[in-house]
C-alpha cells in the first residue's frame, strides 16, 4: 500500500549517469533528481548510489548535501537511507539536537514492529557508535522515558492472544487511570508496550465495557504531557496505523504552520508501506486530500518532491 513502487525496466547505471549530469552541471538540475529519486524504490536507490560511486568515485549522499539546501535537501537525502538507517538518523537528531524532539521519538517508537526496532537499533549503533537505549535513558526522563525504553526493547508479543486475561488487564488499565501512582503507570505502560495487537484489541474492548469510556479518552483525562501523548500514540497505532499518521500529518500541516520535519519524515518512512492508506484516511477524515494540503503549504522543488512521494490522483488537485 505504498506510493513508491519498484520502477520497471530499471537501469541503475543510466540513472547514476543522469544524476551525475544533474549534480555536476553548472546549475543543479533539480527536476531530474526528483524524477529519478522519487520514482525508484529504496532498494533501487541504493543500487543507483553504488553505480554512482563506481562511476564517479564519489558518494551520492555527499553530493546531494553539497548541491542542495533547506528542506529540499532533507527530502532528497532522506530518500537515500535504507529504512532502518533513516529511522536511526531521525532518532539520533531527535535525541541529540539542541532540544529533544519528543514527538519524533513518539512517532517512530510507537509505530514500529519488533523487527523494525531491532534493525533500527543495529543501524543506530553502526552509524553513531552508541546504544539507542542508553541515549533514550540519558536524554529523556520519568515515565515517558520508561515507556520509550520499553518500546525500544522490541519485545511485544506477536500473534498471541488470551481472551481469559483481557478483562483482568483492562481492569489494571482502568485502575491505572484512577490511581495514577508510579506503580500503576508502570503496569499501564508494561501492558501497552508488551501485549500483542490481538490481545490489546480485546483489552480495549473490555476497558470500554468496564468503564463506559474509550481508552484514549480515559488516558487523555487522566494523564498529561509527553507520557500521555506516547500512550495515546501506542493505542492509535495498534488500532489503525494509517489513521494515526494521517492525524499526525494533519497536525503537522495545520497546527504548526507546516512542521516540515514531521511531514518529510512520515512521507519518506511510509512511502513504501502504507502511504496510500494514509492518504485515504486523511481525505476521509479531513475532507481535503493530503496532496491538496501539501500543495497549499509548500512551494518550489520542495513542493514537487513531496507531491511526487505523495503521488496524488487528478481529483486531489
Amino acid at each position: 500500500q505504498g506510493t513508491i513502487l519498484p520502477a520497471p525496466n530499471f537501469n541503475p547505471i543510466i540513472d547514476a549517469q543522469l544524476l551525475g549530469g544533474a549534480l555536476q552541471g553548472i546549475s543543479c538540475e533539480k527536476d531530474v533528481l526528483i524524477e529519478i529519486l522519487t520514482q525508484r524504490c529504496n532498494s533501487q536507490r541504493l543500487m543507483i548510489a553504488e553505480a554512482y560511486r563506481d562511476m564517479y568515485g564519489r558518494d551520492l549522499i555527499t553530493d546531494l548535501k553539497e548541491n542542495l539546501s533547506h528542506h529540499f535537501k532533507e527530502v532528497m537525502v532522506g530518500l537515500m537511507y535504507p529504512p532502518a538507517s533513516y529511522d536511526a538518523h531521525e532518532l539520533w537528531h531527535a535525541l541529540k539536537g539542541v532540544d529533544t524532539e519528543e514527538k519524533c521519538l513518539i512517532d517512530i517508537l510507537a509505530s514500529r514492529s519488533n523487527m523494525e526496532i531491532f534493525q533500527m537499533k543495529e543501524a543506530y549503533l553502526m552509524q553513531y557508535n552508541t546504544d539507542l537505549q542508553q541515549d533514550i535513558d540519558s536524554e529523556t526522563s520519568g515515565h515517558f522515558r520508561d515507556t520509550l525504553m520499553n518500546l525500544a526493547q522490541g519485545t511485544r508479543m506477536e500473534g498471541y492472544a488470551d481472551p481469559s486475561t483481557a478483562a483482568q488487564e483492562a481492569m489494571i488499565l482502568w485502575d491505572a487511570c484512577q490511581q495514577k501512582t508510579g506503580e500503576h503507570k508502570n503496569m499501564l505502560q508494561m501492558i501497552l508496550c508488551n501485549r500483542s495487537h490481538q490481545q490489546l484489541w480485546m483489552v480495549f474492548q473490555e476497558f470500554q465495557n468496564i468503564s463506559g469510556q474509550d481508552i484514549v479518552d480515559a488516558i487523555n483525562d487522566c494523564y498529561d504531557g509527553y507520557f500521555q501523548e506516547l500512550l495515546v500514540a501506542i493505542v492509535l497505532c495498534i488500532r489503525d496505523k494509517p489513521s494515526y499518521f494521517a492525524y499526525r500529518l494533519y497536525n503537522a500541516i495545520h497546527d504548526f504552520g507546516f512542521h516540515n520535519k514531521t511531514v518529510i519524515r512520515i512521507l519518506i518512512a511510509r512511502s513504501e508501506i502504507d502511504l496510500m492508506n494514509i492518504r485515504q484516511r486523511y481525505k476521509e477524515r479531513y475532507g481535503k486530500s493530503l496532496f491538496h494540503d501539501i500543495k497549499h503549504f509548500a512551494s518550489g522543488h520542495y513542493e514537487s518532491a513531496l507531491l511526487a512521494i505523495c503521488a496524488g490522483d487528478t481529483e486531489d488537485y
